[in-house]
């Protein structure tokens, strides 16, 4: 936030919905915009807000708009549970307490120079987005860039007209596959490590983004590994119970970490051996 060295970030600041997106029947992406005139968020790639439905409770949401585009915010939202289920409710002009922006990002600056594979998982898309915007705009510091995708259906697809214009550009590899296809769909079916072999990249240098069920990134960094793409520089985003984003309730720990403090972004050889893990 840039309100000053003052502010509260226990302290929700009101919020309007100035545009409210469906990407498909059960999510949604907000354009939020702040209603105090002035005021504005700025963020890193990979970084969450926590987003409060008044007289409901709040719940952490990774931000996914560009970051060249303050003082709006995008949050990409799936409908799972009593607080988000109300948010899918709300419509343009209603408000929501932002505080944020919280935790770790996207080391896309430490990338520069280097192949970048973007691997995402349902909704885990989302969080990658900030970093794709990055990458693009500052396009001539990367090498080669590829985007890996993944969705249940087709009907669970996000950003389709993104895509679409991202498939189209030149300096970009985009691949985008199912888990179950229809009669209308063209593409790939099967699991999203499958689309790695695809992925033109430099073992030696590459760095791999990663975001989507904790399932999917612990197979996605044993088969970045199968191809010589080492644990510390693959890097992976979680969340798991965040609840005060601040590290005060413990409920985000995860083995020696807090996911809102240390995280929600991490190096893979910090997490891999917590992966999968269910009592942790």
């Amino acid at each position: 936030m840039t309100a000053g060295p003052a502010l509260d970030p226990m302290l929700p600041r009101p919020y309007r919905i100035r545009r409210v997106h469906r990407e498909t029947h059960d999510t949604f992406t907000f354009e939020l915009a702040p209603a105090a005139r002035g005021e504005g968020c700025s963020f890193a790639p990979g970084q969450f807000n926590m987003l409060y439905v008044f007289g409901m409770g709040e719940v952490p949401v990774s931000i996914s708009g560009d970051t060249a585009s303050s003082p709006s915010l995008h949050h990409t939202t799936r409908a799972v549970g009593t607080v988000t289920r109300a948010m899918q409710a709300l419509k343009r002009g209603d408000t929501l307490g932002v505080r944020g922006p919280f935790g770790s990002s996207w080391p896309v600056d430490e990338a520069a120079g280097r192949d970048v594979i973007i691997i995402a998982g349902g909704i885990g898309l989302a969080p990658l987005r900030p970093a794709l915007y990055h990458l693009l705009a500052q396009r001539k510091k990367y090498r080669r860039i590829s985007l890996l995708y993944g969705a249940r259906t087709p009907q669970d697809i996000l950003y389709r007209h993104e895509l679409e214009q991202w498939r189209g550009q030149f300096d970009l590899d985009v691949h985008v596959t199912v888990d179950r296809g229809s009669s209308e769909w063209n593409g790939n079916v099967g699991v999203v490590t499958k689309l790695i072999q695809r992925a033109p990249f430099d073992r030696s240098s590459a760095v791999a983004l990663i975001c989507g069920p904790e399932v999917m990134m612990r197979f996605t960094v044993m088969e970045l590994q199968k191809h010589g793409l080492p644990l510390e520089r693959t890097y992976l985003s979680l969340e798991r119970n965040m609840k005060c984003a601040v590290g005060f309730c413990g409920h985000c720990q995860y083995g020696p970490l807090f996911i809102c403090k240390d995280g929600p972004v991490f190096r893979g050889d910090r997490v891999a051996g917590l992966l999968g893990r269910a009592e942790i």
